[in-house]
């Protein structure tokens, strides 16, 4: 039994943030009903590439997983209706258009509130439901520019990086959505009352500025590119090697920086002082030394080492990661409509002993289940396909 088995999701959301918290939902354990327009495009969908001898995406296979998946044109009055009727039933929506849309369409939390007062609304959105910027259009990289993240993030000389995930989507918006839906589960439970929930990816993304923030706040120097202890103004940072590979070095305490000199050979800097005197040499020390060997080489000799010095990995490569494998991180599950076919996916990294997670089945094609749901609420084939 799911720690969520009984509850019951609308997911009204495309694109990243909202359909990843509700397959998060959905491993463990809650019914996830997946609302979307016959015609409206999603990157998910088209995500290449096609599994082969499936329908679907590898993106949607995954963001799909758990879930079923219906069709409905919420411009019309009937497809309204029909999710009001749905509501009944259900315990929490999450939803991800801009603010007003949503109760423009009569689905607002407030009208469906009356349907149902015990309902949990989450509503996702770049900048949330007030303020100045709240009808603005945005992306991950948007909410990270405007949370102060990437004025401080990358290099003096290039200015701010990319990396290849979202981080205000899915540790921001995803893991909110999820955290507040759950605290508002155990709030009905104590109260009997649903609530409202705001999930702002720009608010979500502000406390990762973290210890920076705090002191800054507390009447430091606000964070620049390459000036603090964690972006690049210490010895913590990537390092080539000879054969074009990189190593992460995290060596901050005392004793992982011992341990980091043994390796290297510089054991006049064990005791941790030169880092107060002449850190730019010493980082260019480290440059220089780890060039001096492959990628292998240095993982061989760190391999046993307590430094906090570990190989910069491809995706090809962790996915046969002895650790992630044992820790069941990718998950074979089984593809719908395929007689049986499974495909590896990235799996939860949520670990309960007493329920833990279930991977139920791959994503299915989108609208799979729209007959089979819509006739369990009375309509027949002609009103179905005027709903969609």
């Amino acid at each position: 039994m799911g720690a969520l088995s009984g509850y019951k999701v609308l997911d009204f959301s495309t694109l990243l943030p909202g359909p990843y918290a509700t397959m998060t939902l959905a491993d463990l354990g809650a019914e996830v009903l997946k609302i979307s327009g016959k015609d409206k495009y999603d990157l998910v969908v088209n995500w290449p590439p096609v599994i082969d001898g499936a329908t679907v995406t590898g993106a949607q296979a995954w963001l799909g997983r758990g879930k079923k998946t219906i069709h409905l044109n919420l411009k019309k009055p009937a497809a309204v209706e029909a999710v009001r009727k749905l509501i009944t039933e259900y315990d929490i929506i999450v939803e991800q258009f801009r603010p007003g849309v949503m109760k423009k369409l009569g689905l607002g939390y407030e009208e469906l509130c009356e349907v149902n007062p015990r309902i949990i609304y989450c509503s996702i959105t770049g900048y949330g439901q007030t303020g100045p910027l709240s009808l603005r259009a945005g992306h991950d990289i948007n909410y990270m520019a405007r949370a102060g993240i990437a004025a401080a993030a990358g290099r003096r000389v290039q200015g701010p990086s990319l990396y290849n995930f979202q981080i205000a989507d899915v540790a921001g918006g995803s893991m909110n959505a999820v955290t507040s839906i759950l605290a508002a589960i155990i709030y009905r439970e104590r109260t009997g009352e649903g609530q409202y929930i705001d999930v702002s990816m720009q608010d979500s993304i502000v406390p990762f500025n973290s210890m920076d923030g705090a002191s800054y706040f507390a009447g430091g120097n606000a964070p620049a590119r390459e000036s603090g202890l964690l972006n690049g103004g210490g010895i913590y940072d990537f390092y080539e090697t000879s054969d074009g590979g990189y190593v992460s070095v995290g060596a901050l305490e005392p004793k992982f920086w011992a341990a980091l000199c043994d390796r290297l050979g510089f054991t006049d800097w064990r005791d941790g002082k030169i880092l107060k005197t002449d850190q730019p040499m010493v980082k260019a020390a480290l440059q220089k030394t780890f060039l001096s060997k492959t990628l292998e080489e240095w993982k061989e000799i760190f391999a046993e080492a307590d430094a906090c010095v570990e190989p910069v990995m491809s995706i090809e490569e962790v996915s046969r990661d002895e650790h992630l494998v044992s820790r069941g991180m990718w998950p074979e599950v089984e593809i719908p409509l395929t007689d049986g076919r499974t495909i590896r996916q990235m799996g939860s990294p949520v670990h309960l002993s007493a329920s833990p997670v279930e991977y139920r089945h791959a994503g299915y094609p989108e609208g799979y289940h729209t007959k089979e749901i819509l006739r369990g609420l009375g309509y027949s084939d002609e009103e179905i396909e005027d709903m969609i």
